[in-house]
């Protein structure tokens, strides 16, 4: 969890290392801390809470030194405060981690018996002294740190510097993401690319069990059996103009509103606009030959999962199982070999996808991601790669990155449809001409921002609201009421609209504020059915819909935001924008810290 950084160069560390940290923020964290080697001794600074905390220390006490490795850390063991931030060292080894090893009370217990002393109450602290044992033994630092990693069990990212030791910097990598960047006279570690992106565009990727050992001029990287392998470098496009929040607020409305373009953009990559017809990327498989579809995801992607069972289903006939991946992974269901599972992720580091992924792949299943990082764990494990091209997405709490995923999914639902013949030309010709319609109908929506945010501040007065939806429309007000919960911490619960007389009725009252996401279709009259009832409990009706539908809708909503008017089958893009901007300002208007909302990250790679 949260972000790694290490140099080894030159110049001083410290300064690269704090501002490797800044960019991984958005990961989410509670303590951070660096180390360096100074005249072979190690030297730590560490603060529990924000970055700014560490900086503000290093000012005041100074760190020479050319190699080092920074932290910032979410709490797996062990409380946030400055004994258990990163680096933990006992003097001879420093190391920063994340994830978790998972056999680390056995291996203190071992070295507790040896005599070692732990200082903090993390599980990263083992692999200090489990090095420091080897040291003891008289084994060199390559060897004693290969020893070490033998004995781990769990998903973990490593850097370690050994004391005395300036010119080598060590990484290891398990489950958990590192990437390599190469300078002129100096190297990096971090967690990804984003943290590298100020010192290097020339990035390696480590592979699962791989550990590398640096120089300031030189690279080598171990694989699980002690092997040297070589890795590819690939440039990445990322850069520090990325990632800037420009004019907005917060990284989160920024992201919002850079929708239209990246919406655009990610349907470019997959659009043939002279024949008006969808190309995915060349399939090492027949998707005509397709009988059943597994969609595996975790939070805000596993939403798009939802809606694109629907669209699949709907479109081409073929039956979508859709899972979230933390359940999947532990019930090993029967699969039937030639079928697809669909994999859906932002960072493509996520754990709980990345290992229902290796389960249907030994299950003979043929792996199709959806991602926005191609060069992550979850892209490098699949068949093919329908990409997503949002950018970096720096807010935790997902938004240009969940509707890219639907639109990749829905220019899919659309390939298959016509792979299978359950469309022809034209119909594949007017459901792409719908989805090149909403960039700039996203941006239309966007100009209701102001009146969204006046809405915003009864929200911001609830202690619980309900979101409604029905059809394709359901997993947006699932989607909508995680918004909520994530970034306000107000409690939401989204439900299918023909649901709420089984239960969620009984919540309903005068202090129950209620968002229906409903089209003017032939189910509108269902949901103007459900604003009655609520309206008649005393509850308030917050409504999503066209200008027919709020028209209809008469007297019953409250508040109405209104969409504009496009073919179905692409409005749960659309209707994502509203329910991810009332959750921004009702956030504003409650004071949270929108970016980094409280005990949340934005990669999750442990369980």
């Amino acid at each position: 969890m949260c972000g790694i950084v290490g140099v080894i160069g030159r110049a001083q560390a410290a300064d690269c290392l704090i501002e490797g940290l800044r960019r991984l923020e958005y990961r989410g964290y509670d303590s951070a801390g660096i180390a360096t080697l100074v005249d072979g001794v190690i030297q730590r600074r560490r603060a529990p809470g924000k970055i700014a905390a560490l900086a503000a220390r290093i000012d005041a006490e100074p760190l020479a030194g050319t190699t080092g490795i920074g932290h910032t850390r979410w709490a797996t063991h062990g409380v946030p405060n400055e004994a258990n931030a990163h680096p933990h060292s006992d003097g001879q080894v420093a190391v920063v981690h994340n994830g978790i090893i998972e056999n680390f009370q056995e291996l203190r217990g071992e070295l507790e018996g040896k005599g070692h002393k732990f200082d903090s109450d993390t599980d990263t602290e083992v692999v200090v002294h489990l090095i420091s044992s080897y040291l003891k033994e008289g084994k060199s630092a390559e060897d004693a740190v290969r020893a070490a990693l033998r004995r781990l069990q769990g998903a973990f990212a490593l850097a370690i510097l050994i004391a005395g030791r300036p010119d080598v910097l060590f990484g290891a990598r398990k489950g958990s993401p590192l990437a390599v960047g190469y300078g002129n006279g100096e190297m990096f570690l971090g967690s990804d690319a984003m943290a590298l992106a100020p010192m290097t565009q020339r990035i390696t990727y480590l592979e699962d069990d791989d550990w590398v050992m640096l120089t300031k001029d030189s690279v080598t990287v171990y694989d699980g059996e002690g092997l040297k392998v070589a890795r590819p470098v690939v440039q990445t496009a990322l850069s520090g103009a990325m990632i800037g929040k420009g004019e907005y607020r917060h990284y989160m409305l920024k992201e919002i509103y850079e929708q239209p373009q990246v919406l655009g953009d990610t349907l470019r990559a997959l659009f043939n606009p002279v024949e008006r017809s969808i190309t995915l990327p060349p399939m090492p498989f027949d998707l005509k030959k397709i009988e059943r579809i597994t969609a595996i995801a975790c939070g805000t992607a596993y939403y798009a999962c939802l809606v694109a069972k629907y669209w699949i289903e709907m479109l081409a006939r073929v039956p979508v199982d859709a899972d979230i991946g933390s359940e999947y992974r532990y019930r090993t269901p029967p699969l039937q070999p030639g079928g697809l599972g669909i994999f859906v992720s932002q960072s493509g580091e996520t754990a709980d996808t990345l290992a229902p992924l290796k389960y249907c792949k030994s299950q003979g299943q043929h792996i199709l991601s959806v991602v926005n990082v191609p060069e992550s764990a979850v892209a490098r494990e699949s068949h093919v790669i329908v990409p997503t091209l949002a950018g970096p997405e720096i807010g935790v709490a997902s938004t240009k990155a969940f509707t890219t995923q639907l639109m990749a999914l829905a220019c899919f639902a659309i390939n298959l449809a016509k792979a299978k013949g359950e469309i022809d030309s034209a119909t594949e010709a007017r459901l792409s001409t719908a989805l090149v319609e909403v960039p700039s109908r996203a941006a239309d929506v966007l100009h209701l921002d102001d009146s969204i945010r006046v809405i915003a501040e009864d929200l911001a007065q609830a202690r619980d609201v309900l979101y409604l939806g029905r059809g394709s429309l359901y997993p947006i007000a699932l989607e909508g009421a995680l918004k909520l919960k994530e970034i306000s911490y107000i409690h939401a619960e989204g439900y299918a609209a023909g649901e709420m007389k089984h239960g969620p009725i009984a919540l309903i009252d005068e202090h129950t504020p209620v968002v229906i996401i409903a089209l003017s279709d032939p189910l509108f009259d269902k949901s103007v059915s459900n604003m009655e009832q609520v309206v008649a409990r005393g509850g308030r009706v917050i409504l999503i819909s066209d200008a027919e539908g709020i028209k209809r809708a008469g007297k019953n909503a409250a508040h109405s935001i209104c969409l504009p008017k496009l073919d179905p089958f692409v409005m749960p893009i659309l209707a994502t924008i509203p329910v991810q901007l009332l959750a921004y300002h009702t956030a504003v208007l409650k004071g949270t810290d929108v970016d980094q909302p409280r005990n949340l990250a934005k990669s999750v790679t442990v369980e």
